[in-house]
């Protein structure tokens, strides 16, 4: 048992001479190429072997003969372990360098195309966290794109839209300055329209920046949807007499007053009010806009939906109809605004952690709010 001892005391005193001596040239070439690593880790591990077993050899005080069959065993298999690491190692520097051009390319190109050929698990999981990038840099550059598109329209649309009341208000005041006009409180009336329509651009656009920035303050509180739509009907009920559209409220009794949110009241009834002009605007003399609320059991939330008799979207224009500054076609152009409504409504409705949608329906459209029931 003591000899026992004695070899393994000898064969790790030679072992850890060795390992030393790695550690140590491993520390100085930390910055050379993986083919030098590896060829070091496995002289160290061959020169381990090796140093431990010289050791134990000339230390059982072998013949010659032994002791030179032993070194020659371990030269060997020093010789065969040092050009395994040098051929993993240039194999393994192969992959790094066809890695690091595609890489490159991704800078350049801004799409990258993994390498073909076998690789080690990390360079292949490098390479897939890669390309998972530059999908994510390409959606990224397509919302960018359309955001960039949908300003440069809303900055066109909203100089075509201020420019003309400005227009015929300085024409206006240019007249009563003048003192050629028969009827000056019609031009005053006039005035104050044109004025109030300037003002609800700015407010709009005020409020969509507020939306995009991030900073849209809610006050939540819990108010039952029939006060919702109610507060929402009473509102758009002059407009609607005004164009001759009937206004109706379906699925509106107990139900949906016993189906409380959280929402902000403010905003929210700025949500239905928005859906309910635009439904107005474009629903014909003697047409019917619906305005309902329903609970989805399945997934707990409330749908506030607004039907109109617009005849319909093309369904090209269908996934732009909450874009910034959307105006559709010739027959769903607003004689007011800028485009900015749904817009808002889609805004609004995501800061409460809901969604709005649309979809056409039989003579018309249906816009829905999804929001969260409240617990």
């Amino acid at each position: 048992m003591r000899d026992i001892v004695l070899i393994a005391l000898y064969a790790l005193a030679g072992a850890t001479a060795a390992g030393v001596l790695g550690a140590l040239a491993l520390r100085l070439l930390r910055h050379r190429s993986v083919a030098v690593s590896l060829t070091v880790v496995a002289a160290v591990s061959v020169t381990a072997m090796l140093a431990g077993t010289l050791t134990v050899a000339w230390a059982m005080f072998l013949s010659s003969h032994d002791l030179t069959v032993v070194t020659t065993v371990c030269a060997m298999a020093a010789v065969v372990s040092l050009a395994t690491a040098l051929l993993l190692g240039r194999w393994v520097v192969a992959r790094s360098n066809a890695l690091t051009l595609a890489a490159r390319d991704f800078g350049r190109s801004g799409s990258f195309a993994a390498p073909d050929g076998n690789a080690t698990a990390e360079l292949a999981a490098l390479g897939r966290e890669l390309a998972a990038t530059s999908a994510k840099l390409e959606e990224s550059r397509e919302r960018e794109r359309a955001l960039d598109a949908s300003r440069r329209e809303l900055v066109a649309w909203i100089s075509h839209d201020l420019r003309t009341p400005l227009a015929g208000l300085r024409a206006m005041a240019e007249a009563l300055e003048d003192g050629v006009v028969e009827d000056p409180a019609r031009y005053h009336r006039q005035i104050r329209t044109e004025t109030d329509r300037l003002n609800g651009m700015v407010s709009d656009l005020f409020e969509l920046s507020r939306i995009h920035a991030g900073t849209l303050s809610l006050s939540p509180s819990r108010m039952s949807v029939y006060d919702l739509v109610g507060d929402a009907l009473a509102g758009a009920e002059p407009l609607a007499r005004e164009h001759g559209v009937h206004l109706v409220g379906e699925g509106l009794g107990e139900d949906a007053d016993g189906v409380p949110v959280e929402v902000d009241g403010r905003e929210m009834t700025r949500v239905l009010g928005n859906l309910l002009v635009n439904a107005i605007r474009h629903t014909p003399a003697d047409g019917t806009v619906a305005i309902a609320a329903r609970h989805e059991e399945a997934t707990d939330t409330v749908v506030l939906s607004v039907t109109d008799a617009c005849g319909g979207i093309s369904e090209e224009d269908l996934p732009r109809v909450f874009d910034t500054g959307w105006r559709g076609s010739e027959a769903r152009t607003p004689p007011a605004g800028a485009g900015l409504g749904l817009a808002i409504v889609r805004g609004i409705a995501e800061a409460h952690a809901g969604r709005a949608t649309v979809c056409n329906v039989r003579g018309g459209c249906r816009f829905e709010v999804v929001l969260p029931a409240a617990p």
